[in-house]
Parts: structure tokens; C-alpha cells; sequence
């Protein structure tokens, strides 16, 4: 517990340095280089279970490097990429994705899911962090418009307590309650909106 502790402790710490100077979007755009196989261009993902990181706040995008370079968010393929990055390129894809457009809304083509995924936001008020618009704000990620594959992977893994990071004591409890179907409608809503 206590190493836990110090960890959260340098993360903060190591979040604050990061904002200390500011942010260089050239930059961040020339180090987003790396990640563009998966993310896709202009920061809009075409991979399978792989979020889209166009128009995610800020402190969010630093907040999960700092959460994969730290080890206490895992991704077999994200590692190696981390392990590169220092603070300065840390908080200059922050700023660089935080400026890309978000996703083009897609045609719901069920809005009856949509209608329950909307239900079930409301029920776990899902707004009181990720605000009205789902677009997310400070640490706290962008959900509209994201990946319909990727938000069922991200609940799926809150649920089953198989994600942590920013975010996960809340997520974890949200996300244990939520049945299969919820689940299954709260992606499909968020993912066209």
C-alpha cells in the first residue's frame, strides 16, 4: 500500500513538472509520428480495440502515458513506445492531440441501443465526469464519438477490474454493476454521439 502511495505521489509530481513549461503541438505532432500506426492519422483510429485520441483533454493523454511509462497501466504494445518518451514529449502529445478534431459523428443505425445506452449513462451519470457533451475535460477522457469496439473493451476491462489508472475506483464501480447489455448500449450511444 504504501508503495502504491509513492507511486501516486511521483506520478503527481511528475504531472506538475510536466505543466510547468509549455507545450510545443509542433512537437507533439512530429513525436505523434510513433504513434499514428495505431492511432491513426490525425489522431483517429482505424484499428480494432485501439481509441481514437483526437480531441482528448489534455492532462488525460498525459495522465495515461505517465500511467503506461509508470507500469501501472500495462498494454503489450504501448511499452516499448512509452519507455521513449520523456516529460517534455510527454506533455507535447498532450497538447498536440488535446488540438486534432474529434471524430466525425457516425449514422446511428440502432437507435433503439442508443436510446438504452442513454438511459444507462444517465442512471450512472456518467456526465458528472465526463461532462453533458462526453467530451471530457482535464484528466477525465473524451467518450463521445470514440471507438464503438474500444469503449466495449474499456468497460468490459473496468468491470472485471483488468484496466486501472486515472480514473479506476470510479470506473471499477460504475462499470462492475453494469450488465452485459448496458454495456453493449452505452457503447453504441457514446460512439455516436
Amino acid at each position: 500500500m504504501q508503495s502504491r502511495s509513492i507511486l501516486t505521489s511521483l506520478c503527481l509530481f511528475a504531472l506538475g513538472s510536466l505543466q510547468a513549461s509549455a507545450a510545443d503541438i509542433a512537437a507533439g505532432k512530429e513525436k505523434a509520428e510513433l504513434c499514428t500506426g495505431c492511432h491513426g492519422e490525425n489522431g483517429i483510429s482505424q484499428m480494432e480495440n485501439t481509441p481514437s485520441l483526437a480531441a482528448q483533454p489534455d492532462q488525460f493523454i498525459q495522465w495515461q502515458l505517465i500511467f503506461f511509462r509508470a507500469g501501472t497501466r500495462k498494454n503489450e504494445q504501448m511499452q516499448p513506445i512509452v519507455e521513449q518518451l520523456d516529460n517534455n514529449d510527454i506533455r507535447n502529445l498532450g497538447a498536440y492531440y488535446a488540438s486534432l478534431q474529434p471524430p466525425e459523428k457516425k449514422a446511428d443505425d440502432d437507435s433503439d441501443l442508443s436510446a438504452k445506452g442513454k438511459q444507462a449513462a444517465a442512471g450512472r451519470r456518467c456526465a458528472s465526469c465526463h461532462l453533458d457533451s462526453y467530451a471530457g475535460t482535464k484528466a477525465v477522457s473524451r467518450i463521445a464519438g470514440q471507438r464503438e469496439d474500444y469503449l466495449l473493451k474499456a468497460l468490459r476491462d473496468y468491470k472485471s477490474g483488468a484496466r486501472a489508472g486515472g480514473g479506476m475506483a470510479a470506473m471499477a464501480e460504475v462499470a462492475y454493476s453494469l450488465s452485459e447489455e448496458e454495456i453493449e448500449a452505452l457503447a453504441h450511444y457514446l460512439a455516436h454521439l
